[in-house]
């Protein structure tokens, strides 16, 4: 098999057509489709179902585009360990995290590391689904779990708590701020819905104060967002509990119940095996400890 062929295929296998292939490739559609035929007729396989509305693999295909996936990935893992100088840290660095905590945390903090460390640059990946680091989707990953596979190197970066805040507008307008727990089943709750992030009891506030097997409460809102939790607390919708990296500016805002027992996330570092010695994974790493530090 032609590596060049392997390239065009899997340009094309993630791309899903010979145009957008050949714009990444800097390469003519037609160009694309002969270098695709040709390996077809290598194979004698065929890797794609053509259709008016594009490409899709076909089992052969997929079979292929795995293991193709992988062996690039790899080759790319060692083309930027390579880069490396055995003086300073220096390459791209792909880093995944939670929506949430990338937005509102990570990403204003960034200034500072690639200003410490210039050779440095980094693609910011936020997703609340855990990337593949096996399959190189990403080079680390800040989680608010341990890692479920086995093969990933961990490092704890302690822990964030959750708080519960509403607005002093909204205290205004419900008379009566809740002293107990049980309180806040007289008042407008804003919970998380839809789909899950990665921590198991998000709406543990639902709960908070309720009789063993009694419902949870109902939210006024549910919102799949917790910067979008942030704004309804901070607008006066109702009472919302919020991690505690959301919560640096509580202007505007009360916080309630502080002696009730919050859940807490755990805050994970993690990356490959094969990273273990990389000069950017480690400042970087480096960095997270030191600025979480500071909370």
């Amino acid at each position: 098999m032609d590596w060049d062929k392997l390239r065009v295929f899997h340009a094309v296998a993630e791309a899903g057509s010979f145009t957008h292939a050949g714009d990444t490739l800097n390469l003519s559609q037609s160009a694309v489709s002969r270098q695709i035929s040709a390996l077809e007729e290598a194979l004698s396989v065929p890797l794609f179902h053509r259709h008016a509305r594009g490409l899709i693999l076909t089992e052969q295909g997929e079979q292929l585009n795995r293991t193709v996936r992988e062996v690039f990935a790899k080759l790319a893992m060692t083309e930027a360990l390579l880069a490396e100088s055995k003086d300073r840290p220096a390459g791209r660095l792909k880093v995944t995290t939670t929506h949430s905590f990338g937005v509102a945390w990570l990403a204003p903090r960034l200034k500072g590391f690639l200003n410490q460390y210039p050779d440095v640059s980094m693609t910011l990946l936020l997703d609340d689904v855990d990337l593949d680091l096996a399959m190189r989707e990403a080079d680390v990953a800040i989680r608010m779990h341990p890692p479920r596979q086995p093969d990933l190197v961990q490092r704890s970066l302690g822990e964030i708590r959750w708080q519960i805040f509403a607005s002093e507008d909204y205290l205004k307008g419900a008379g009566a701020k809740p002293e107990r727990a049980e309180d806040l089943d007289q008042h407008r709750l804003i919970l998380f819905g839809d789909r899950k992030p990665p921590v198991s009891d998000v709406n543990w506030l639902a709960g908070l104060g309720r009789a063993e097997g009694a419902p949870p409460r109902s939210g006024a809102l549910e919102v799949n967002s917790l910067q979008a939790m942030l704004i309804a607390v901070r607008s006066g919708l109702g009472i919302g509990a919020i991690p505690e990296y959301l919560a640096e500016d509580t202007t505007g805002m009360v916080r309630l119940l502080p002696d009730a027992k919050t859940p807490k996330i755990d805050m994970f570092f993690v990356y490959p095996e094969e990273l273990r010695n990389s000069k950017r994974v480690g400042v970087f790493r480096d960095f997270l400890v030191s600025e979480i530090g500071r909370r």
